[in-house]
């Protein structure tokens, strides 16, 4: 399976690229075959930094067409079974050059995420940030016509060596690789309350009444 990471972070060493990496190799680990060999082949697994890409991006706007690098990010992404996209925030968003990326990528091919399983993740410096996910990112990935697993990723300074992250790294990463291979997103387990056992309503009040 082909698994692209798209990166938005700026710093070298980058908290968003060291996210990207976990979830990648969570994803690439769920999404391996049973073990009916010793070794069974990994999932292929590449990752696009934005940084290295910015001023292609900014000149597709102004020439109309994507500069040789920038076109083949472009071909890794459009051909690409799963996606996980991470970026930095920035105002309470996603960052600009984020944006700009898949701008350019919904004008040189519109279709480009149609029908793809997307993850979304961010990192930020405080978890007062993480409703990015679900008002900035995932909007922005429905309407270019992704499936958006139901389990985001944010990573706020504190969570790095906390408990909590490695479960939703693994929760979201499970959910990709299900729809990588085609079937349905994991679900939860099931509820044991049932709509046929509802107890009548005038028999809970039967039972609230002294000597019911």
């Amino acid at each position: 399976m082909r698994l692209v990471v798209v990166s938005a972070g700026l710093s070298v060493p980058s908290s968003t690229r060291l996210l990207g990496d976990r979830l990648a190799a969570a994803a690439a680990a769920a999404a391996a075959p049973a073990a009916t060999a010793p070794e069974p082949a990994p999932a292929d697994v590449r990752v696009i930094e934005l940084r290295d890409l910015a001023v292609e991006i900014a000149h597709t706007f102004t020439n109309g067409f994507p500069a040789p690098a920038l076109a083949d990010a472009f071909d890794a992404v459009s051909g690409a079974d799963g996606l996980i996209v991470v970026t930095p925030v920035f105002s309470a968003s996603y960052s600009g050059l984020f944006k700009s990326f898949f701008d350019a990528l919904g004008v040189t091919d519109p279709d480009a995420l149609t029908g793809k399983p997307v993850l979304i993740a961010a990192t930020g410096g405080t978890a007062r940030h993480s409703l990015v996910l679900d008002h900035a990112l995932r909007p922005l990935f429905s309407y270019l016509k992704a499936v958006v697993v139901p389990t985001g990723v944010y990573a706020a300074s504190e969570d790095w060596g906390a408990e909590g992250l490695d479960g939703r790294i693994e929760r979201a990463a499970g959910e990709l690789a299900a729809l990588m291979a085609g079937s349905p997103t994991v679900r939860p387990a099931p509820r044991r309350d049932s709509f046929e056992e509802v107890v009548p309503f005038e028999q809970r009040l039967a039972a609230l009444r002294p000597g019911g």
